[in-house]
């Protein structure tokens, strides 16, 4: 159960927003200096991560929130929102530097998928962010891959079965059913999906 805990803490859906980044950066053709990489990189983890983090601490101490993991479909509404409008902004953000579009689209793609979780609420469906997060990553590596014509599938084969593994984690923690965790799964895909597809029309 300790070893679970420790996995679904280190695939908490923060720290995603981030690895796209940097994944984008490190298997993309170079067109960016080195410089303004690193600056970008800088931005996006403190928007991302750290903001997102010191809101999550806050909400905790004033006891909005129960536990960091956000157990109960009431305490998921407020911070949810929160969410979206730092994916959304950061999306909008990026793709008005007109320099990495498709980057921006990894971020506006979690931000539809964070809105569809958000409306999932109100009917009382808890879709797990932690799988949405993993795959919502796939989806952007697997267009990644298709459009600079790359071939990213040891990649794409790691985080499918990092996938597996998290969703076994989170359905041992019984902080899901197996439809949340499935739903989440296909949620985080198809929003990035859609999102590309909505680009390249």
């Amino acid at each position: 159960m300790k070893s679970s805990k420790i996995i679904s803490s280190f695939f908490h859906p923060i720290n995603f927003p981030i690895a796209g980044a940097i994944l984008y950066f490190l298997l993309l053709p170079k067109y960016l200096y080195i410089e303004q990489e690193r600056l970008l990189l800088a931005v996006i983890f403190i928007i991302t991560y750290i903001f997102p983090l010191v809101l999550i601490i806050l909400l905790k101490s004033f006891k909005m929130i129960d536990s960091y993991h956000m157990t109960t479909v009431e305490e998921r509404k407020f911070p949810l929102l929160l969410f979206i409008s730092i994916t959304i902004f950061t999306g909008y953000w990026l793709f008005r530097s007109a320099v990495v579009d498709l980057l921006s689209l990894f971020y506006f793609g979690y931000g539809l998928g964070l809105i569809l979780a958000y409306i999932l609420l109100y009917f009382k469906i808890k879709v797990s962010l932690h799988t949405a997060a993993i795959s919502g990553l796939i989806g952007f590596i697997a267009y990644l891959s298709f459009y600079y014509k790359i071939n990213l599938i040891v990649i794409l084969a790691v985080l499918l079965l990092l996938n597996g593994i998290v969703a076994t984690v989170r359905l041992r923690l019984q902080a899901h059913k197996f439809n949340e965790v499935l739903l989440g799964f296909i949620l985080g895909l198809l929003t990035q999906f859609l999102v590309y597809f909505i680009y390249m029309m």
